[in-house]
C-alpha cells in the first residue's frame, strides 16, 4: 500500500510529528511504501536545518533527513507556509524540497491512502 502523509504541527510542540514520523517508519518497515510527505502549518518547521535540540533530545529534522535517504521518501514543504515562517531553500535540512500544494493533491489522488497529523 502506498501511504501519504500531511504533517500539520511543528516537530517540537505537539505529538503530531513524533506521531507521523514513528507511521512512516512502521508502514515502511511492513513493506509498504511512503513516496510523499508534505509539511504544511507549522509543519514547515521540521525542515529547517537550523533547529538545535539538545543533545539528550529527539533531532527530529534529522529523522526525517535520514528517513528520506534511506528509502527516497519525498519530504515536501508547502511554499506559501514556509515562506510565511521564514523557510526558504537556504534553511532546508537534507532530503527536504519547497513545493506548492499540488504536491499535497498529487499524494492523495495517485497513493492509496493520505494520512494527516495534526489540526
Amino acid at each position: 500500500m502506498k501511504f501519504g502523509i500531511l504533517v500539520n504541527e511543528g516537530p517540537y510542540n505537539h505529538q503530531a510529528t513524533d506521531s507521523a514520523y514513528q507511521f512512516a517508519k512502521a508502514a515502511i518497515e511492513k513493506g509498504h511504501t511512503v513516496p510523499r510527505v508534505f509539511f504544511y502549518h507549522d509543519g514547515v518547521y521540521n525542515s529547517t536545518k537550523l533547529t538545535e535540540p539538545p543533545q539528550d533530545d529527539r533531532n527530529i529534522v534529522a529523522r526525517w533527513s535520514k528517513l528520506a535517504e534511506d528509502h527516497k521518501v519525498d519530504l515536501v514543504v508547502c511554499v506559501a507556509a514556509g515562506l510565511r515562517r521564514g523557510i526558504k531553500d537556504e534553511v532546508l535540512a537534507p532530503g527536504f524540497r519547497i513545493s506548492g500544494l499540488g504536491q499535497l493533491v498529487e499524494a492523495g489522488i495517485q497513493y492509496d491512502r493520505l494520512v494527516t497529523f495534526g489540526d
